[in-house]
């Protein structure tokens, strides 16, 4: 367990800690739908607001697999870390974690070894409400929380509390779930993910989801589209997943590219469902050069 819960304000980059009058709260906007909130609601949980669940509704009735493809994702990076974590990683960046839940990483892989590290980063002043929940874990290991955004990702790496937590010179898992599809084209998600791996050791990993629309018929695209006003959710191929993760550098670790679903589907809850019903696809990368 963290001896001390403190966070960076990505506004101010100043380091708080429990002594100050931190009020995260007041940064909450109950107004504007976040996708950790919406996501939260998809898998069941209370931490969401009218216009987090208006969103999630909306698009449960145009495309009725986007609540089971968040279950499937969670399911997924839950093995994920699992099969990382077997193989002797220790230490792992989880970007865009989203809000606490039941199996979080840090409780994953301390599951298999308590000595295991773990650095939580999302942008959404909710999550950093709970950010307590996140920094418990085996006392033989830690956690920490970073209130920032995968879209500055040189700020992450330059965050204190990453190099005070995690040693980078030694393999980490960098975690990427269900984040990449609201990095729209125009935002560079090819150097961000660059500049991601590039801080990272050979032998490192990355566990990377994306939403795809490649099995969804024309007219449920074409309806999906009024509810991304701003164009923020970009679903991908799984080619052009593919082509992020091995364009940074990475080496896809077999079976390469799947669907949620059918990621070492034996380890998963029975029976699997198909992948035209759960729109998420997934992989695991390893960190060659």
């Amino acid at each position: 367990m963290c001896p001390r819960w403190w966070v960076v304000d990505a506004a101010r980059g100043e380091r708080m800690s429990e002594d100050e009058e931190v009020r995260p709260s007041d940064r909450v906007d109950t107004t504007t739908m976040h996708p950790a909130r919406r996501y939260n609601y998809w898998l069941g949980g209370t931490d969401n607001f009218a216009v987090d669940r208006e969103s999630a509704d909306a698009i449960d009735r145009i495309t009725p697999s986007a609540r089971l493809g968040a279950r499937e994702n969670r399911w997924f990076l839950q093995r994920a870390v699992r099969y990382l974590a077997l193989r002797g990683v220790k230490q792992y960046l989880d970007i865009g974690t989203g809000l606490p839940t039941a199996d979080n990483t840090h409780e994953v892989a301390q599951g298999v070894d308590p000595s295991t590290r773990v650095v939580y980063v999302d942008n959404d002043p909710l999550v950093l409400v709970h950010a307590r929940a996140l920094l418990t874990g085996a006392p033989e290991g830690a956690t920490a929380y970073i209130d920032a955004d995968l879209r500055t990702p040189e700020r992450i790496l330059a965050d204190p509390q990453l190099s005070r937590t995690l040693d980078m010179t030694g393999p980490v898992a960098l975690i990427l779930a269900a984040v990449l599809h609201f990095i729209r084209d125009d935002e560079h998600p090819e150097r961000i993910l660059r500049t991601l791996v590039d801080a990272l050791p050979v032998g490192s990993y990355v566990v990377a989801s994306h939403a795809t629309f490649e099995y969804l018929p024309p007219d449920v695209i074409a309806r999906s589209a009024g509810l991304d006003p701003d164009d923020r959710f970009n679903p991908r191929s799984a080619e052009r997943f593919a082509e992020l993760l091995t364009g940074a550098g990475l080496r896809l670790v077999e079976p390469g590219v799947q669907s949620v679903a059918q990621w070492w589907p034996d380890e998963a809850p029975q029976p699997r469902p198909r992948k035209q019903d759960v729109g998420v696809n997934a992989a695991v990368a390893r960190v060659v050069q």
